[in-house]
């Protein structure tokens, strides 16, 4: 039976952020792991390491997010090892985001100058205290705008999650909208959340951005 939209459907709606948030968070970490390993690998002078990690990114950077969430969901499931729907989308976002902060990491790495680098190797410093003490603190800065940019993408990204039944923001609006039948209000609703929560960190990417690029040009 429909029935009219209420404060209460709000409320419902509003409540799912929590888990839009959780998972969001959970993917950035395990992601900022991931990535920072890949993109170490991909900067590393082993071969076979950059070989490993270009092919990691090329499968999950060459292959719809959907997708990687089915098998991740469906693919255990299916091998006999049934997995929870939120752990399921928290191991597909989080391979989807080692991909994309490995390549954004390895790029902020890359743009440090190889002189440092050198300069740090005279001093018979270590690869680790290279990276640890003259390369990352550099990169850190390069890396900090669309770094936060991607975790505005990524926010969206658990959007996908709905379609495995993980009830997220998205599947909050879906399930209400099945019970009222109104579209337009109640995703509507879904969208302006969505909004306020990705549109502050816009702000803090393009800033960044900005203040970047006045630093560059000094």
């Amino acid at each position: 039976m429909i029935r009219e939209f209420s404060s209460s459907d709000v409320l419902f709606i509003v409540g799912a952020i929590r888990w839009t948030l959780i998972l969001s968070a959970i993917a950035f970490v395990g992601g900022a792991i991931g990535g920072m390993l890949i993109a170490l690998a991909r900067t590393a002078q082993n071969t076979l390491l950059q070989r490993v990690a270009q092919a990691f990114i090329a499968v999950f950077q060459g292959t719809p997010l959907l997708m990687q969430l089915f098998l991740v969901y469906f693919g255990l499931t299916v091998a006999g090892l049934p997995i929870d729907p939120l752990m399921a989308a928290a191991v597909a976002l989080t391979l989807h985001a080692s991909a994309y902060l490995g390549e954004i990491w390895r790029g902020a790495i890359q743009s440090v100058p190889t002189g440092q680098s050198e300069a740090a190797s005279a001093l018979s410093l270590s690869y680790t205290h290279r990276m640890r003490y003259v390369v990352l603190p550099q990169a850190l800065r390069v890396a900090t705008a669309p770094t936060v940019g991607f975790l505005v993408q990524l926010i969206k990204g658990t959007s996908l999650a709905s379609i495995i039944g993980f009830t997220e923001l998205t599947r909050a609006g879906q399930i209400v909208n099945n019970a009222t039948f109104q579209p337009f209000l109640v995703f509507g609703t879904v969208a302006a959340l969505y909004f306020v929560l990705c549109w502050p960190l816009s702000l803090i990417a393009r800033h960044m951005e900005s203040r970047m690029r006045r630093a560059i040009t000094r």
